[in-house]
């Protein structure tokens, strides 16, 4: 299991592995397409040898992909579909974050001036890992590099206001990723939650996702080509709320590790 991470160093940004105390630099561009390093993240080849190497003390976490693309897939788990008093989706309910809104570990999340209630939404990103365009369900892990945490930070009042979804999840700062991508994970039983200040508000398994991840990545290339990087959100469990200046809140996803973020107001 690789455990893949973009960097902030003296010497600049990199994506990189980490192994034990020491983070592996794989170069500053997107890698992990490349033959060699593919077969290494899903563990059917050796990672590269005569890398350069920092200590972990040494490196601040960024967000670990800069995506070119968020897709949102809101209502995906059962319980919170009851929760809201919404009836389950037929086919997976989209809509988009831009790249803006990305924020990696450790960075406050901003509470805009215009928005009364924001809420927190721990949820299991799905990261891809290469050119992906109407690809069948069988095939769609295929094309995934791994998994990571996230937050779909929302304006729940700005969401009921417009009567859809873009601007209420659009502010920056409202997609916190990270702290790195596993690559090798099974998605479809995996504890996910969610702390404000060490408090649990949500706690939820992805066995009750009313589209898997197969389904999801499938049924996306339908619609839009997916590129390496491209983030998938695949939907959050009961339990959402709102968020204050000064809270910490923590996304907890099993077998992946806990992306914690400070909350502080905008303005």
């Amino acid at each position: 299991m690789a455990r893949l991470v973009r960097v902030d160093t003296e010497v600049g940004l990199f994506f990189g592995v980490v192994e034990e105390r020491r983070i592996f630099l794989a170069g500053q561009r997107w890698p992990w397409d490349a033959p060699g390093w593919w077969e290494y993240v899903k563990g059917a080849g050796e990672r590269p040898q005569h890398l350069p190497y920092i200590e972990v003390e040494e490196a601040r976490l960024l967000a670990p992909v800069q995506p070119g693309k968020v897709v949102v897939v809101g209502l995906n788990y059962r319980d919170h579909a009851r929760e809201v008093g919404a009836a389950l989706p037929e086919v997976p309910a989209l809509c988009m974050k831009p790249a803006t809104a990305v924020i990696g570990p450790g960075e406050n999340i901003l509470l805009p001036p215009v928005s009364r209630r924001v809420d927190y939404e721990a949820e299991l990103a799905v990261v891809i890992g290469r050119h992906t365009r109407q690809v069948p369900v069988e095939q769609a892990l295929d094309y995934v590099l791994g998994y990571t945490c996230a937050n779909d930070v929302t304006a729940r009042d700005i969401q009921q206001k417009d009567g859809q979804w873009t601007r209420s999840k659009s502010f920056d700062t409202f997609c916190p990723l990270g702290p790195w991508v596993v690559s090798t994970l099974e998605p479809r039983a995996l504890n996910v939650t969610c702390r404000v200040n060490g408090e649990i508000r949500q706690q939820g398994n992805t066995h009750d996702l009313v589209f898997g991840v197969a389904e999801l990545v499938s049924f996306i290339s339908e619609v839009m080509t997916l590129e390496a990087g491209d983030v998938i959100l695949t939907g959050t469990p009961p339990g959402i709320g709102p968020i204050q200046n000064g809270d910490v809140v923590e996304v907890e996803v099993e077998g992946v590790g806990v992306l914690r973020n400070p909350v502080r107001s905008a303005s």
